[in-house]
């Protein structure tokens, strides 16, 4: 089974949204850009966001296998996705890719 690369790429935030739509919070996305993480045997790597593992693990299982090429083409590099997490009010982007 392939090593996975997680890089976060960028974080967005929609404060015109969270203030028209959301419960103030006192804490939210501790990810940084240029942030690393590496998922071996297909597994959420520590200190890895739930909800942001649960937008990208069925691409990071399908790497992990040695599969890839997603939607015909999508990607330059066919061992990886872009992939953002579901929170629309901060989403955040990630790079996944297979390492050796």
């Amino acid at each position: 089974m392939k090593k996975v690369k997680i890089t976060v790429i960028r974080k967005v935030n929609h404060s015109d949204l969270s203030v028209q739509y959301e419960n103030p919070m006192e804490h939210t996305c501790d990810m940084m850009e240029g942030q690393t993480f590496i998922s071996m045997d297909n597994q959420k790597p520590e200190d890895m966001c739930e909800s942001a593992w649960q937008s990208m693990m069925p691409f990071v299982m399908t790497l992990a296998h040695g599969g890839g090429n997603f939607y015909d083409g999508w990607m330059k590099n066919p061992h990886s996705a872009m992939i953002s997490c579901n929170d629309g009010f901060r989403p955040v982007s990630f790079y996944i890719e297979t390492i050796e």
